[in-house]
């Protein structure tokens, strides 16, 4: 059979749609559910393939699938398996929950603390599974980071509820959730990853090889990362509350009010499996900067980094922004 290049991607990463594409294949969430043994014998298949290795009678289409697992459950840098939770394929069952919940029981401030708490415990470790693989971090930038997001996720939804409370329709008070998660994310995400902005990620040369770290990769990475979150959740955190503040006024739903947590939990999950992958599109994830925008690192100038390189430096160095 005719081979494929497994090193090249399947789309055109240059364009949205073929990241469109690309991140639909991956995050599907029926992959999340593949067994530890099954993702290890797609990883197999694939390293056979390439070495020219893969047993007898194997075809395009079974090499093309444990790709697809293997980009979906193994960290694009290190090759090392990823925790389930924190995979992006589980963004769409882990988070229907969460949004569903947060939009569904946003009255009471006991199930407010418990489902922003909830969210921002599954958000940290979504953050840090999917960090650049040169970030390192301790377990007390870890506990400062978890503790940090989840503070501010609280002090914005709770104080957010008490100044609307009286002074605020009933829907415009649905939308304190949405409010609450986007400020923990702009906390969450920079602290998870503080390392890499204090001291920068890996940048890389088209060829691949290694030229310095930059801080200012790490920030520009980690600011699309924040924008590309924020758009996930948006949809079914600021469409639904308008569609359910109108199906509660309905007969047939005021009939049968047991229907509402789990329709609104449906819902959030069918805006996530656009979202999830859309969100993702939006930049690419092998990120580049122009060369001139580095900023100094290790205390070494340009001319210092030209001499270790060996040759001019290129235009423009690709990192890994992380998802």
């Amino acid at each position: 059979m005719e081979r494929i290049d497994l090193d090249k991607p399947q789309w055109n990463l240059d364009t949205f749609r073929g990241r469109l594409n690309h991140f639909a294949s991956i995050t599907d969430p029926r992959l999340s559910f593949y067994s530890t043994s099954k993702l290890l014998e797609a990883k197999m298949l694939v390293e056979q393939y390439r070495a020219i290795k893969e047993p007898r009678g194997t075809t395009v289409d079974q090499v093309l699938h444990a790709r697809r697992m293997y980009l979906s459950a193994f960290h694009p840098d290190t090759g090392e398996l990823q925790n389930v939770i924190g995979r992006m394929s589980f963004q769409v069952p882990g988070g229907m929950l969460l949004i569903g919940a947060m939009i569904t029981f946003y009255r009471s401030n006991s199930a407010v603390i418990f489902w922003q708490w909830a969210n921002q415990s599954f958000n940290a470790l979504v953050n840090y599974t999917n960090r650049n693989a040169g970030s390192t971090l301790t377990n007390k930038q870890m506990a400062t980071a978890y503790i940090s997001a989840t503070s501010s996720a609280l002090v914005t939804a709770l104080g957010l509820k008490a100044f609307l409370a009286n002074r605020a329709s009933p829907l415009m008070q649905r939308f304190v959730p949405f409010v609450a998660v986007a400020a923990a994310n702009v906390v969450n995400i920079p602290l998870m990853r503080q390392s890499e902005i204090v001291n920068g990620v890996p940048v890389y040369d088209k060829s691949g090889k290694k030229i310095t770290e930059s801080r200012y990769a790490a920030v520009k990475g980690i600011s699309q990362v924040i924008l590309s979150r924020i758009m996930i959740c948006s949809p079914g955190m600021i469409l639904l509350p308008v569609l359910m503040e109108r199906l509660e006024k309905t007969a047939w739903l005021q009939r049968n009010r047991f229907i509402n947590p789990p329709l609104q939990i449906f819902l959030s999950g069918v805006t996530l499996l656009v979202m999830v992958p859309v969100g993702c599109a939006i930049f690419n994830q092998n990120c580049s900067v122009p060369t001139s925008r580095l900023l100094i690192m290790d205390g070494k100038q340009f001319k210092d980094l030209k001499a270790d390189y060996g040759k001019p430096l290129p235009d423009r160095v690709y990192f890994n922004k992380g998802l």
